[in-house]
């Protein structure tokens, strides 16, 4: 799957409805001020150390090598015929300690509500027997945390190589998300219009450090 192109965090007309209208006067062409938004959404998505503008078909990988505690079940206990069929292609393999949990990178870190997020495809890349596509149906996904388990069953021995494709990001920006973008496309503005200050009486430190302070809760702990 290939991902769409990048949507930043403001559109043009939040950042001239204000007092930066005149700062960025000068950006006439399209181009020009989709690079200014693009450029400051993503300094404040590389500032917080996370994804924030929505996303389309971001593939991430990691390695199985875990499994939580209550999640360790009873051979013997009751289980579905796929859960049945899971486990017995392991046992046959010498392997029944099977991992149920990954978590994708990118969650909200504040503001649930206005996040949405979607796993498309998983497929898992074992060291042996092969690979594997799963059924999206047969996995939950949690949107607030990242959480993704696996449906009991599902054959996902330890150092299996898990590769997610998923979308996230917030379908409405957080207002003081908003008002960092716009301090952040400001700060750039002044840098390359006027370095010094001298022209526009704004500081780029300043409106920098405005921006990375409304970024705050929004950081990766």
């Amino acid at each position: 799957m290939a991902a769409d192109a990048p949507t930043p965090l403001i559109t043009w007309a939040q950042l001239t409805e204000g007092a930066f209208k005149d700062l960025v006067r000068s950006y006439t062409g399209q181009q020009a001020q989709t690079d200014l938004l693009l450029e400051a959404t993503r300094l404040c998505e590389d500032h917080c150390d996370r994804r924030l503008a929505p996303f389309t078909a971001v593939v991430e990988s990691q390695r199985a090598i875990a499994m939580d505690v209550e999640d360790t079940l009873d051979a013997y206990i009751p289980l579905d015929p796929t859960s049945q069929l899971g486990l017995s292609r392991a046992q046959s393999l010498g392997s029944t300690l099977l991992v149920r949990h990954c978590w994708v990178r990118e969650f909200p870190p504040r503001y649930p509500e206005l996040w949405q997020a979607s796993v498309q495809q998983i497929e898992l890349r074992r060291s042996f027997s092969g690979s594997q596509l799963v059924d999206t149906s047969q996995i939950q996904f949690e949107p607030d945390t990242g959480h993704v388990r696996f449906a009991l069953g599902t054959f996902v021995p330890a150092g299996t190589t898990v590769l997610v494709t998923y979308s996230g990001g917030y379908q409405t920006v957080p207002a003081s998300l908003a008002r960092a973008a716009k301090y952040m496309a400001a700060s750039l503005a002044v840098t390359e219009l006027d370095p010094v200050g001298q022209t526009h009486g704004h500081d780029q430190n300043e409106l920098r450090a405005q921006a990375e302070e409304a970024l705050a809760v929004f950081v990766r702990g």
